[in-house]
């Protein structure tokens, strides 16, 4: 007979949740304060993000970490994509070991080691840091979790459904994006936003690899904060929160629809 929680276990996870989630409820709540001191109630009012709308500095941080997340994580879960297909059908082949050590590496390098060494990277080629040395940077970071989890994915996928579609005169490249690729959606939509979440979130290696007209939204917030809260940047996060949820809520979504094999 199987038993139900204790109520030990209950409270346990009760107060666990509350002291995740209980300073975002209240970053969200802050938002809305009409006074300028953030632990002082003055009332409900939306003139924060009225101020939002009109920081050009923090709308332009805004856009570029947009930009570079779009950007980054299309193109970690491409290339994550291939690396997942290379891993899961070349089988062993020469050199395996070292490829899977380094996809794996900037999941336990500390990012202050990653940033460093892309910043003697960038030195050493002679490039200008700016914009595309922060989205190589997000990119090589975010490239190792949009391929782990494809790669799980595609270790479940049933082979014999794209081995039919070749039987039948598919083309292996067809075939692949005809019934594999629609098969293992869910998972790939997943890692882009995994990839995604993490490029907004980038604080430290972006302060490594970043150069003058490029500051991300992690940074100028940061770079406030040592100065003092500012009920904004309540605004901002909140917008963030709402972004992130909302492309959760759109992933949820995406992974629970009907799976079948398009006719192609």
């Amino acid at each position: 007979m199987t038993r139900g929680p204790t109520l030990f276990n209950r409270i346990s996870v009760f107060l666990g949740l509350g002291f995740l989630y209980a300073p975002i409820v209240l970053l969200v709540v802050y938002s809305f304060n009409a006074s300028r001191l953030v632990t002082v109630w003055g009332g409900f009012s939306t003139k924060w993000y009225a101020a939002l709308l009109k920081d050009q500095q923090m709308l332009d941080a805004i856009w570029i970490t947009v930009r570079l997340g779009l950007i980054s994580a299309t193109a970690a879960t491409v290339l994550g994509t291939l690396a997942a297909v290379a891993l899961v059908r070349s089988g062993r082949f020469r050199g395996r070991t070292l490829f899977t050590g380094m996809l794996q590496a900037p999941l336990v390098l500390p990012e202050v080691i990653l940033g460093l060494s892309l910043l003697l990277l960038f030195v050493a080629m002679g490039l200008q840091r700016g914009f595309w040395t922060v989205a190589v940077s997000h990119a090589t970071m975010t490239l190792c979790y949009a391929t782990v989890v494809i790669q799980a994915r595609l270790v479940s996928f049933d082979r014999a459904l794209e081995e039919a579609a070749q039987d039948l005169g598919c083309p292996p490249i067809r075939a692949f994006f005809l019934v594999t690729l629609p098969g293992i959606a869910p998972a790939v939509a997943a890692a882009w936003m995994l990839a995604f979440t993490l490029s907004l979130d980038d604080l430290v290696i972006a302060s490594f690899t970043a150069g003058p007209g490029s500051t991300t939204l992690p940074m100028r917030i940061y770079s406030q904060v040592r100065l003092g809260v500012n009920p904004e940047i309540n605004a901002v996060s909140t917008l963030l929160i709402a972004i992130v949820t909302l492309g959760v809520g759109i992933a949820t979504l995406v992974q629970r629809r009907p799976k079948g094999v398009p006719r192609g």
